[in-house]
């Protein structure tokens, strides 16, 4: 791929060129395992609503041969209450350093009966409350850290998803470097995947992934990405970035981000080849206000897939809503608008409205991918959101979002003409 060719090349000369600074060691300054230990509580309550339109559905119904029948109903609401617990050690002193993360987290089920389940926040087998406690061994020299166990990635080709009660988490190895200042290097291989809302060991069933990438800042304004995964019997992917800050005058600015994948499937996953999809996005910051123009194409003989692996958080891109605008041959474009109100009096309360409309999509049919029934689907999405933060006082930090979704569409997906509304309510705490 051309784009992540030159973004490499790029990487290297600047590397090989530039005088890096290297970053003063971690480990010599850390004070040791007690000392430099954080523990912090998140408590959660969610609701989620999900309602299909125009005979639309959800809960693809298989017959005894695989062949698609029809979706169950064509609407969802759950709610419930989730609380976490997050240990992170400090490395004990010396050339190398040793320490321990730690995670809880339950879940319980406020107001939701089976009969409208439906969007993968709750238990999947009809139970009204879960937990599941795990935790990773770490060691550090100088600033490079290893670490064993069960972790929370977020890495452009593996990052957890945190869209629900409790979060994904992955079990493997990861080493990250950080050696040369504005420098970040990744490299890992996982074996295990726990879904949101189940407790079990690796209930995803993940056969492997390798990770490998970093991301280098540099300037304050221009940072570049590049990563690599191999999700075994499933797919490779290969993802580039470029982020470029340009200051205007004071208080404005002009953001330009581009991001891109491609995706190489394997035969034991599908029948189609690659994918290639890429947004490039640019805001305008003046104040208080921002505005945003963004374009995302989709290329290939199938749609860009993530999720069965690799982590429901692994989109980076720019028109990723409720849609994420990335079905085979699609293109997409934004505008949106956000506001921090802090500048007219309330501290803590910001929103965001933002339109998407697509066209061009590749619509195959649902048994057979052969066949192709339209060549010009199209889907538009409008998504609004509204979020506030305490500032201060003994609720300091508690948070109320709120974020509803239209989306309708003529792809015959399961979330075409579709109705969502999410509210959260989050309390997080610093116990040390």
């Amino acid at each position: 791929m051309r784009v992540m060719k030159w973004s490499m090349i790029a990487l290297a000369v600047t590397a090989g060129t530039s005088q890096l600074a290297v970053a003063a060691s971690a480990q010599e300054e850390s004070k040791g395992f007690v000392e430099d230990s954080t523990l912090s509580l998140l408590a959660r309550a969610m609701y989620y609503n999900r309602d299909a339109r125009n005979g639309a559905g959800f809960n693809r119904v298989n017959g005894p041969n695989g062949e698609f029948i029809k979706f169950k109903h064509g609407h969802a609401e759950e709610s419930g209450l989730s609380a976490r617990v997050l240990f992170e050690s400090g490395f004990t002193q010396g050339t190398i350093g040793f320490g321990l993360n730690a995670y809880a987290g339950a879940l319980h089920q406020i107001d939701t009966g089976d009969g409208r389940r439906g969007v993968n926040m709750l238990p999947e087998n009809g139970g009204n409350s879960t937990s599941i406690a795990n935790a990773a061994v770490k060691a550090r020299f100088s600033n490079t850290t290893l670490t064993y166990g069960n972790q929370m990635p977020s890495l452009p080709v593996l990052a957890f998803d945190d869209g629900r009660l409790l979060p994904e988490t992955f079990q493997g190895t990861m080493i990250t470097s950080k050696e040369v200042e504005g420098l970040v290097l990744n490299a890992g291989h996982f074996t295990a995947q726990n879904v949101m809302r189940q407790g079990a060991r690796d209930a995803q069933r993940l056969k492997g992934i390798d990770v490998a990438g970093g991301s280098y800042a540099f300037n304050d304004q221009l940072t570049a990405a590049a990563y690599y995964s191999d999700l075994e019997d499933t797919f490779k992917k290969k993802y580039a970035n470029v982020n470029f800050v340009l200051p205007i005058t004071d208080g404005q600015s002009l953001t330009t981000d581009f991001n891109i994948y491609r995706t190489d499937y394997d035969r034991d996953y599908t029948t189609a080849d690659q994918n290639t999809i890429w947004s490039l996005s640019t805001k305008y910051a003046v104040g208080p206000h921002g505005f945003t123009l963004a374009y995302q194409r989709s290329t290939g003989d199938a749609g860009f897939d993530y999720g069965n692996g690799d982590g429901g958080g692994a989109i980076f891109l720019a028109n990723s809503f409720l849609s994420d605008f990335n079905q085979e041959d699609e293109r997409s474009w934004r505008v949106s608008y956000d506001l921090d109100l802090s500048t007219f009096g309330v501290p803590g309360l910001s929103m965001m409205t933002a339109y998407v409309w697509a066209d061009n999509i590749t619509v195959r049919n649902i048994d057979d991918r052969s066949i192709i029934d339209n060549t010009n689907g199209k889907e538009h999405e409008w998504y609004n959101q509204v979020k506030y933060v305490v500032q201060e006082g003994p609720a300091k930090n508690l948070s109320f979002k709120l974020r509803s979704s239209l989306l309708r569409g003529t792809t015959g997906n399961s979330t075409n003409d579709t109705n969502e509304v999410r509210a959260y309510i989050e309390y997080p705490l610093s116990i040390l």
